[in-house]
């Protein structure tokens, strides 16, 4: 018995598709795998448009676009495991959670058929159906809706949940939502898996909260300068703090041992015409204040130093070392106009 040697014979169109496949894949930073099932063809073609400019969809033969994606940059392979079903290519120069989030934004609503499976809670609201008195208050209560005919119209009493999550639709259900013009699902480019700079990554590791992410990471900078600061780390970010922290906490123990330093002999001063003139108004005697002072105003506060208010972290640790008290600035450096006519 003679055996027939059969030689597999790929056709040339199949040849040049997987080529251009490969030529698809390569040329961009991240290329995912999206479902498309369900999706009207004219729906398709919209969201194709929206999508132009910043990702491009590719649709083929499953088998092609296995082959295509084993042979194109190494570690793409890992996306074939999503190539199955309804699905397509798509390929962009955009971050993974960019396109992810623009994905999920160009989903739109959609009515849903029989046989298929409730993506989540059908519920059927309270209010006016606009319809009728008929038999379709009839068929609302078969469904599970809690309704009756009001004021010449079916009206829903109250909100009524005719379908869980997962539960397959049955005709009468979805003839009551069309007709009530309810679209419990959405319709788009259902991200399987994206391949982006060596890291494959999946549709719940994409879906972050922006807001919440930025707040995180501004929250964990706000608390590394926070501890640069109070333990003495220089950095770029810091250095101008610390060195007005310094200064500060310099000029406050110059005031506090009385140091006759040229930057704080004025506020010196004005500590000193300060608590005399406290002193005095503490005697209750008209002639306690030297003649001098007297029939010349206290100094006005002086304003606040801006470096000591860069100084301050907009979070404190609870060991973190108190600042020392700096409440005796308050007198200023015009403090000489007091005591500083006393001493000519």
């Amino acid at each position: 018995m003679s055996s027939v040697r059969k030689t597999e014979t790929i056709p040339q169109w199949k040849r040049e598709e997987v080529d251009e496949l490969v030529a698809f894949v390569d040329s961009f930073n991240s290329i995912g795998v999206v479902g498309v099932a369900g999706i009207p063809s004219r729906q398709l073609q919209a969201m194709r448009r929206e999508l132009h400019g910043s990702a491009d969809v590719r649709m083929s033969r499953n088998t092609l676009m296995t082959r295509a994606i084993e042979e194109a940059s190494e570690g793409a392979a890992e996306l074939t495991e999503y190539v199955e079903g309804q699905v397509a290519l798509i390929g962009t120069n955009d971050n993974p959670f960019g396109l992810y989030k623009q994905l999920e934004a160009s989903k739109t609503p959609a009515p849903i058929n029989a046989g298929e499976v409730a993506p989540n809670d059908v519920v059927i609201p309270e209010g006016d159906t606009g319809v009728d008195p008929g038999p379709f208050v009839g068929e609302l209560q078969t469904v599970g809706a809690s309704a009756r005919i009001m004021d010449g119209s079916i009206k829903v009493t109250e909100d009524s949940k005719v379908l869980e999550e997962g539960d397959v639709v049955d005709e009468d259900l979805a003839s009551v939502l069309t007709e009530l013009g309810i679209e419990p699902k959405e319709v788009g480019l259902d991200l399987k898996g994206v391949y982006s700079e060596g890291v494959l990554f999946e549709p719940d590791e994409l879906a972050i909260d922006v807001d919440e992410y930025r707040a995180d990471v501004e929250s964990a900078a706000a608390a590394a300068r926070n501890l640069s600061v109070n333990a003495a780390y220089p950095t770029a970010a810091t250095a101008g703090t610390l060195l007005a922290k310094g200064s500060g906490e310099a000029k406050s123990l110059g005031l506090h041992a009385a140091i006759e330093s040229p930057d704080v002999v004025p506020d010196l001063i004005g500590q000193a015409d300060a608590q005399l003139r406290a002193l005095a108004a503490a005697i209750d005697d008209d002639e306690a204040l030297p003649e001098e002072l007297r029939g010349v105003e206290a100094p006005a506060a002086p304003a606040t130093d801006d470096a000591d208010e860069d100084a301050q972290t907009d979070e404190e640790p609870e060991d973190a070392e108190e600042p020392a008290d700096d409440a005796d600035d308050d007198d200023g450096d015009d403090g000489g106009e007091g005591l500083g006519a006393m001493f000519g």
